[in-house]
């Protein structure tokens, strides 16, 4: 089958960062999927995990959002059969997405919307797994509260901050604000159905303060949280929440959050698949909730650029973009 692969850690003005390669089939067993890949998209994490885990010449295979037909069942599953159309993230201790074939776990794997192409449900899996279990998991923003909550959502165009501002107006009772700093991302949170959109390039205190809302209750931080940890700490209202998704560094004061008593939240959506926890199901139900309100209208795709065929010049092109950090929604790739 084919196959993009890395064989060392290499930045992306080398050439051979990212190859085409032949591999054989993977063969199916226990709670696995055999799934023939229709369309991935890249997240944030794939250049991650490229920059800083140098296979040392070894085969590793990135991915982790995919669309595609189950072509083969392990001998424990009972949740799909051979022919249902599937959206998944998988798991990051495994081969990834990036590839004609992959096992994955049932668990973790939904019914694909049938109203998407696989393209725009590509698009979708890891950041709104993410999404959900941030605002539901972590931040348990629908608790019972005397006041509404108030969501400020940082970086809200990226790929997290656009699916979970659009759950969070479907499936909440909080006012959301979010962030972006261009007038292009502003306009795109703005249509995702956000009640208000503030510039994080400036401070954030003087322009929530213009709204006259009151205090933050809840925020879900999807980027570069080292550099907003003590403007959010002083927005949030005493006993409020934090929820962040990427490493913070060696600055994250954690003492800010004592006077407050504010809550930090780590949302990691592979803990699930990698822990083998007794709740891993939760993944399954969740994406099949997220393609029931894609086919009822209530969500759409987060698809920004489809960049072509799933190949190593196509797939290059899509680390570079995301590396910029300026791609508006996900990036996909259809097709071998």
């Amino acid at each position: 089958m084919k196959a993009i692969a890395y064989r060392h850690s290499l930045p992306i003005d080398e050439p051979n960062y990212l190859i085409d390669i032949e591999l054989p089939m993977p063969q199916v067993s226990g709670h696995d999927l055999l799934v023939k890949v229709a369309a991935v998209s890249v997240n944030p994490v794939d250049c991650k995990v490229r920059r800083n885990v140098d296979p040392q010449g070894s085969t590793k295979i990135l991915g982790w959002d995919a669309s595609g037909v189950v072509v083969a069942v392990g001998s424990e599953v009972s949740l799909f059969k051979v022919g249902d159309a599937v959206f998944y993230a998988g798991d990051i201790t495994r081969s990834g997405s990036n590839a004609e074939y992959q096992l994955v776990d049932e668990r973790i794997v939904g019914h694909k919307p049938s109203s998407l192409s696989d393209a725009e449900a590509a698009a979708l899996p890891l950041t709104s797994i993410t999404a959900w279990e941030m605002l539901f998991d972590r931040l348990d923003i629908n608790k019972i509260s005397k006041t509404k909550p108030i969501l400020l959502v940082v970086g809200a165009a990226g790929g997290v901050g656009s699916i979970l501002i659009q759950l969070a107006k479907q499936l909440t009772p909080a006012i959301v604000i979010g962030t972006a700093s261009r007038p292009q991302t502003q306009h795109w949170v703005k249509q995702l159905g956000a009640d208000f959109v503030l510039d994080h390039s400036k401070a954030l205190k003087p322009q929530l303060e213009q709204l006259n809302l009151g205090e933050v209750t809840h925020v879900a931080c999807t980027t570069h949280s080292h550099e907003h940890f003590a403007a959010l700490v002083d927005l949030l209202k005493p006993q409020g929440k934090l929820a962040i998704i990427e490493f913070s560094g060696p600055n994250l004061d954690l003492n800010l959050l004592k006077d407050k008593s504010i809550s930090l939240h780590w949302e990691f959506m592979f803990t699930r698949a990698k822990h083998a926890t007794d709740d891993m199901l939760e993944q399954h139900h969740l994406l099949n909730k997220v393609a029931k309100m894609i086919d009822q209208g209530s969500l759409k795709t987060t698809l920004g650029i489809n960049l072509g065929q799933i190949n190593a010049m196509n797939m290059r092109n899509a680390h570079q973009l995301s590396e910029s950090n300026q791609a508006i929604g996900k990036l996909v790739l259809a097709g071998f």
